[in-house]
């Protein structure tokens, strides 16, 4: 399943976002990237201890906490902590699949990477290339979001991030470990929350509600994994 989760940040929170990203220190992508990833990625990364990233992080954290959309369909267990990326101009990252599991380096916590998200703080067209492209069971997506909009997809799924031929392109890019393992379990449960959602604001008192609602839980408790 690929979501498109709108609005993690507004606007004007996004553009003072961006101008914190635009005046502090990048290191080379490189340094955090796997043997094989390593040989595709050419970007820059911010550092783990950046004060910035530290900040940063906490907030996205936060707001996913809050966020309906991404609660309903990640189901999280664990959040790894986000990372900053920064493409300029001839900036790419080739064909991978991202590593199964993360050491949060702090706590040296490991998370299975059971999705992946990237949260854009650029509008589309403050720069030309830099799509995410991603190949799944339907062919391959090329994707640019809003500034402030965020990507919710299968860590299984092989991608890379097209060259930027013109501007910058700055996104957090992070790793959830979800209470249901498997994406197609999680995409049936995330269509039934949805379902009973809708039915409970347009017709609250409808007897089916409980059954839907029991239905959707007895899933969730056959298929979680804590």
């Amino acid at each position: 399943m690929i979501l498109h989760i709108p609005q993690i940040f507004t606007r004007d929170e996004v553009l003072n976002i961006r101008q914190a990203l635009e005046g502090t220190e990048w290191m080379d992508g490189k340094a955090t990237a796997g043997y094989q990833s390593a040989k595709a990625k050419h970007n820059l990364q911010l550092a783990d201890d950046n004060p910035l990233a530290v900040e940063l992080r906490e907030a996205i954290v936060q707001r996913l906490q809050q966020n309906a959309l991404f609660m309903s369909a990640a189901l999280p267990r664990k959040i790894f902590p986000p990372l900053f990326n920064c493409y300029r101009t001839g900036d790419t990252f080739g064909y991978h699949i991202d590593n199964a599991v993360r050491a949060v380096r702090e706590t040296g916590e490991r998370v299975r990477t059971d999705l992946s998200s990237t949260l854009f703080f650029n509008e589309p067209e403050d720069y030309d290339g830099g799509e995410l492209v991603i190949q799944d069971t339907y062919g391959t997506r090329e994707i640019k979001l809003p500034a402030g909009d965020l990507l919710l997809y299968p860590a299984t799924s092989l991608h890379r991030v097209q060259p930027v031929t013109r501007g910058m392109r700055l996104a957090s890019f992070f790793w959830t470990q979800s209470l249901v393992r498997e994406d197609s379990q999680r995409a049936l449960l995330f269509e039934m929350d949805v379902a009973i959602q809708t039915l409970t604001r347009d017709v609250p008192d409808h007897p089916s509600l409980i059954q839907l609602t029991g239905t959707y839980h007895n899933l969730l408790r056959r298929w979680v994994d804590v």
